[in-house]
């Protein structure tokens, strides 16, 4: 899978902490990309005012196309997912403070895919309903001018901003 771009969070940047010290959890994660025309299926949500891909977290002995599917179901109701086609890999590094590590390391595998026309039922975690998460179809402009609004003038604003945004406007550039 082609490489889209490594960032390291501003705040290991700013206490010049090495990607290489450490100690680094890395998790797999995915993002699906599912285009209608000028139209994109993400997730907004409240709490941090924005808009995202959806997906998330690959599970222990979990294929990534296998989680791309699961989180797509679940996050978006999505259903009779097909042509599943790499994107890219986007990869970060971000300050972490649990399970005893410094540093999350997490792998974005980007798919672009197709579904039926109309959505099911989500399966949201709980985290996710009290964030106010919520599929939605939205121009991919408006939403990436929203989230340009968003990171210069909100203090909601949450970690996966930048990288959703960056994701975006690639989309935008290669895809439509």
């Amino acid at each position: 899978m082609r490489h889209l771009k490594t960032n390291s969070h501003q705040n290991l940047q700013q206490a010049d902490i090495s990607v290489n010290s450490g100690n680094i959890l890395t998790r797999k994660s995915t993002r699906a990309i599912v285009l209608r025309g000028d139209h994109i299926l993400l997730l907004y949500t409240k709490r941090y005012h924005d808009y995202s891909l959806p997906g998330g977290g690959v599970d222990k002995n979990e294929s990534i196309k296998a989680g791309l599917i699961r989180e797509l179901q679940e996050e978006t109701g999505a259903q009779a997912i097909s042509n599943i086609k790499e994107f890219g890999l986007y990869d970060e590094y971000r300050p972490w403070h649990k399970e005893g590590f410094d540093i999350i390391h997490i792998l974005s595998y980007c798919f672009t895919c197709e579904i039926a026309l109309k959505l099911g039922e989500t399966n949201l975690e709980s985290y996710e309903v009290t964030n106010g998460m919520q599929p939605v179809w939205i121009k991919l402009d408006e939403a990436i001018a929203h989230n340009l609004e968003t990171i210069a003038n909100s203090d909601k604003k949450g970690l996966s901003i930048e990288r959703e945004t960056f994701l975006l406007q690639l989309i935008k550039k290669e895809l439509l």
